[in-house]
């Protein structure tokens, strides 16, 4: 996304465009066009927010304005609801049918299946770089068979689940919680465990994380437990330093290193035990730890040396795995929303990571607003609504109905 994360709302989205009184910018004018033009198409955003305080969804939203009211001929929608609540995906796609029936054109880049069958009309498939096959009429072509023109094989069961034996819990949490709430959040993770979390956009499962890794300060009664000793709570350095270990929700902003190299990224961490005599990097051990995840995670990369923003999601994604699986002590990994944004056969390679850590005795928690994502890969879904866990169930009794009835209690779900 492109913004000015300092600048308005009003103001990103008449970036370039910006009316001007007396040669400065008169805010107020710019305000009043944005209004003007939001209300018409049925967006609601707080016009005098800074970017920088809003969430990635609203942030998403925003740019998907500015794009629509820049009354461009050529619109291409890369990802965008990978951020977006229900509501928000549903306003976006009534502006999409609108903007087509405008005589607009459209390209939609997604790996959400469902999205392509409800918006397009055709549909390319790319593969590594190249264009493998375009379906002229999208409503004639079964979903088995794009799936197998993006991967290039079948999938039987893309969530690669496997049975495990686990063990007593390993990772105990109670009363976690910042200093502003009331409630604390109470769960436990086995060894060999893989739980999931559940809720929508806002339900606070990514600020639940960023406490439980140190991100964000928690309240001086949380409790973190991990093999029987406390976690401190001094911030990610401890939590890494204990074996908890989190990839962000935006990995692009909080996860990679984007000017930095592949190898760089997979070695930022362990570099902290590696400095010899405290002031030499040992080029040639992180070169061979590098090599030797690009071929175990299958990263696509010219070369170790690649910087990193050039690589696909799926690709940026499974190095900042491979940054937390060369960690020696790894004991918790927390991955929130793994696959946004990531095509199906990438998906398929991160269940595969997944299942193999959790294997090795460690306990990994998913985040994801993706229901069937979660229903696939996790042993115990705890469910969140408004910043509290509401409900717990295990793999055999988490149906999509009774996981959504727990999210939205008042939702009527056939």
């Amino acid at each position: 996304m492109q913004y000015v994360p300092e600048l308005t709302v009003a103001e990103n989205v008449l970036l370039g465009h910006l009316p001007q009184k007396f040669g400065f910018v008169n805010k107020r004018e710019a305000r009043r066009i944005v209004a003007e033009r939001l209300s018409a198409i049925g967006v609601d955003l707080d016009l005098g927010a800074r970017l920088v305080d809003l969430s990635i969804a609203q942030r998403q939203m925003v740019e998907i304005c500015k794009a629509v009211l820049q009354d461009a001929n050529i619109i291409a929608f890369d990802e965008p609801t990978s951020s977006l609540s229900h509501r928000e995906t549903e306003i976006l796609f009534r502006l999409i049918r609108n903007l087509r029936a405008a005589g607009k054109v459209i390209i939609y880049i997604s790996h959400r299946l469902e999205e392509l069958y409800a918006l397009c009309d055709s549909c390319t498939i790319f593969r590594d770089g190249r264009k493998i096959v375009t379906h002229p009429v999208m409503a004639n072509v079964p979903k088995d068979v794009l799936i197998n023109d993006m991967v290039g094989r079948e999938l039987q069961d893309i969530y690669d689940y496997r049975p495990r034996k686990m063990g007593t819990p390993r990772l105990v949490v109670s009363g976690l919680k910042d200093s502003r709430s009331a409630e604390g959040a109470n769960f436990s993770v086995r060894s060999g465990e893989v739980l999931g979390f559940f809720g929508l956009v806002g339900a606070g499962r990514s600020e639940l994380m960023r406490l439980l890794y140190g991100a964000d300060k928690r309240s001086t009664d949380s409790h973190v437990e991990l093999d029987g000793k406390q976690v401190s709570a001094r911030g990610p350095a401890a939590a890494i330093k204990a074996g908890i270990v989190l990839c962000p929700e935006d990995r692009k902003e909080q996860g990679i290193l984007a000017e930095a190299s592949v190898a760089e990224n997979i070695n930022i961490s362990c570099r902290r035990n590696d400095l010899l005599g405290g002031l030499f990097l040992p080029h040639k051990r992180e070169a061979e730890l590098a090599d030797r995840f690009i071929q175990r995670l299958k990263i696509k990369t010219p070369g170790r040396e690649q910087e990193i923003r050039f690589l696909s999601g799926g690709n940026q994604q499974k190095v900042i795995l491979a940054r937390w699986l060369a960690e020696p002590d790894l004991k918790v990994l927390i991955l929130d929303e793994p696959t946004r944004g990531i095509d199906v056969g990438a998906k398929n390679e991160i269940y595969r990571i997944i299942h193999d850590v959790a294997e090795r005795g460690c306990c990994v928690i998913v985040v994801s607003s993706e229901l069937p994502e979660i229903l696939g890969i996790a042993d115990r879904v705890l469910v969140m609504r408004e910043g509290r866990i509401s409900g717990e169930l295990d793999r055999a009794h988490a149906t999509e109905t009774a996981v959504l009835s727990l999210a939205l209690p008042d939702l009527q779900v056939s």
